[in-house]
């Protein structure tokens, strides 16, 4: 299956999950802003407040505010589950809808307050002077006389909200910006277009519908209006019909990806085996370390692969070397007592951070380690990917050697080779197990302090299935399974140029590797 394919196969689920976000969060925010705005036109202090929370939200960066609601709502969920016995998914749509009927709020509140403001005194004076309460000279002359400008406002809106969706892949929501983000790390441009082309032809369909029924009231025809609202039906139907045509099954197993290459492919790997098993599921690609965690133990995932040093650091805040061994058994015990989450075991290989630079470079310099790197710091720039420089491992190397550089610079995590080959940076946080390492011939510094814990692949499940024997028993294959070398080859597939291979083909390589 080629990318153009397989972009077109997942346009359903995508395109449905998008469009009933968007949907549901204008909705959501016209039924909080209308009102909202008609008591602020005639309240100076409300309308100031109002609008100035709105404009607040607004110099929020989007992709933040969506990562913002879901630590908060994480934690009310526990408050209810411990208060009231009841707690709710916090993961993906709920943190979506939530940021996003924010961010409509802001030209719906503008607009209908400017109309109703706008409103020359005399009509008003007119229709109290017909004998009007002040009820129906609102419903009857002066929101009718500003429709037209409350429908500019929800078109903008509309086509933020519509925009800003695609933000939504980071904390787990299915739209359109799993094109963009997984296209993103992996290269595959064809990806990252029909997730552009697709979000805006929808932005564009709906702004124009919208448009339709600004005219319509404008206008006073009732035809208009109806053409528009029956093609919003129309496309919104659409959209939804294969979410609610597939609707009914059974419960899925919900996957979890972080964000770079390896991820996608073990993720397609665990699909694939847990589908011949008879064992539905469900994808949540592109989270972060730390929210993909706290989603596992929430039960809002149901299965992923972390890496021991990960956990070591970042959740259980070690900064000891104990040995591999231990660690891992140490992983295990605390999770399980902690969370109830299950280590099934490792994979078999690791994926360590490693600091890399170009051979030539390493060796006009004498570079052989991270000791030797800390002489001639000041004078290079390091590149890392968008975790790297706010982690425990990276303040523990930097407190190790005393590394200072003069420049340090962020990547998407496949970018970072491309940027150390083209010289924009002289040194980077690499990983053990990407086949670009080899396949550039990068020089791996080493590490004689051990600033660096083991970073062995590790299969993890949810509380919820820690004892599903039949989830347990498809995945029991993956322990121990994969070798480094085999791993560096799968990712390669997906990171090289030339005879570029998807996640998905690049599983079902690694899937024959292991069984031979």
């Amino acid at each position: 299956m080629n990318s153009f394919d397989e972009a077109w196969g997942n346009l359903p689920d995508f395109l449905s999950w998008h469009v009933l976000l968007s949907v549901s969060a204008l909705a959501l925010g016209l039924l909080i802003s209308l009102p909202l705005a008609i008591l602020a036109a005639r309240s100076r202090w409300l309308r100031g407040a109002a609008l100035g929370f709105a404009s607040v939200i607004q110099t929020i960066p989007s992709l933040a505010l969506l990562a913002l609601f879901y630590p908060v709502l994480l934690i009310i969920s526990r408050f209810t589950q411990d208060v009231f016995g009841f707690g709710f998914r916090a993961l993906g749509f709920l943190p979506a809808l939530v940021a996003l009927t924010l961010y409509s709020m802001l030209p719906v509140l503008r607009n209908t307050i400017t109309a109703l403001n706008g409103i020359d005194p005399a009509v008003k004076m007119a229709a109290r002077g017909v004998g009007m309460t002040p009820r129906q000279s609102l419903f009857q002359v002066e929101l009718p006389l500003a429709a037209p400008v409350i429908m500019a406002g929800i078109r903008t809106a509309a086509v933020w909200v519509i925009g800003t969706a695609t933000l939504a892949t980071p904390i787990g929501q299915t739209s359109l910006g799993n094109y963009i983000f997984t296209g993103l790390q992996t290269e595959n441009w064809v990806f990252v277009l029909f997730g552009v082309v697709s979000a805006a032809g929808l932005a564009v369909i709906i702004d124009r519908l919208l448009a339709l029924a600004e005219d319509g009231l404008a206008l006073r025809s009732d035809a208009r209006i109806f053409a528009a609202l029956t093609g919003l039906a129309v496309v919104i139907g659409v959209s939804l019909y294969p979410m609610f045509a597939s609707a009914g099954g059974e419960r899925t197993v919900t996957i979890g990806t972080k964000s770079f290459d390896e991820q996608y492919i073990l993720g397609n790997v665990i699909a694939d085996k847990l589908n011949a098993a008879g064992i539905p599921t469900t994808r949540r690609d592109g989270l972060g370390s730390t929210v993909i965690f706290r989603a596992l133990a929430a039960n809002d995932l149901d299965v992923y692969i972390d890496y021991s040093g990960t956990i070591w650091t970042t959740e259980m805040h070690r900064s000891d070397a104990p040995g591999r061994t231990a660690v891992l058994k140490q992983i295990g015990d605390y999770m399980t007592k902690k969370y109830g989450v299950r280590l099934m075991g490792g994979l078999g290989f690791e994926n360590a951070y490693a600091f890399a630079m170009r051979a030539d470079k390493a060796a006009a310099l004498h570079i052989n380690s991270l000791s030797d790197l800390a002489l001639y710091a000041p004078q290079l720039k390091i590149g890392g990917d968008f975790e790297i420089f706010s982690r425990p491992e990276w303040r523990a190397v930097v407190q190790g050697y005393g590394l200072k550089f003069a420049v340090q610079r962020q990547y998407q995590a496949n970018l970072m080779y491309s940027a150390l080959m083209a010289g924009d940076v002289d040194v980077i946080s690499a990983f053990s197990s990407d086949g670009r390492i080899a396949q550039y011939g990068l020089k791996v510094l080493a590490d004689p302090k051990g600033a660096l814990p083991p970073y062995d692949a590790i299969l993890l499940v949810s509380p919820s299935h820690a004892n599903d024997d039949a989830l347990l028993k498809a995945l029991q294959p993956l322990i121990g399974a994969i070798r480094l070398d085999t791993m560096q080859k799968a990712n390669l597939m997906v990171d090289r140029p030339d005879d570029k291979r998807s996640p998905a083909q690049a599983a079902r390589w690694l899937e024959k590797a292991i069984t031979r």
